[in-house]
């Protein structure tokens, strides 16, 4: 009797389509992290003479940073659809229904 050798371990490269995906929604994911720590910048702020930053500056900072991540996310959200609405080879999804 013989023994089926073990399937040895998967593709080492993926197509460049799914590694493109993947690292998308890695980006979709650090993106809150990569805000919160834009947020807390301006609690590093110090000017030449020691004193506080003034909080208008910070506050058009706060509210450009805000529309910064607005667009980044609107950005990653739509290629992140794209991807997802283009069918996978294989998918059969497209097809019309009926057809074989």
């Amino acid at each position: 009797m013989s023994v089926d050798p073990k399937p040895g371990p998967g593709p080492v490269f993926v197509e460049r389509r799914t590694y493109r995906h993947r690292r998308l929604i890695d980006a979709a994911r650090m993106l809150p992290v990569l805000g919160v720590a834009l947020v807390c910048l301006p609690l590093l702020w110090i000017s030449d003479t020691g004193t506080p930053t003034p909080t208008t500056y910070a506050m058009i900072y706060f509210f450009g940073l805000w529309v910064a991540l607005v667009v980044a996310a609107a950005l990653l959200t739509r290629h992140l659809r794209d991807d997802a609405a283009t069918p996978q080879d294989g998918d059969r999804s497209g097809d019309p229904p009926g057809g074989s």
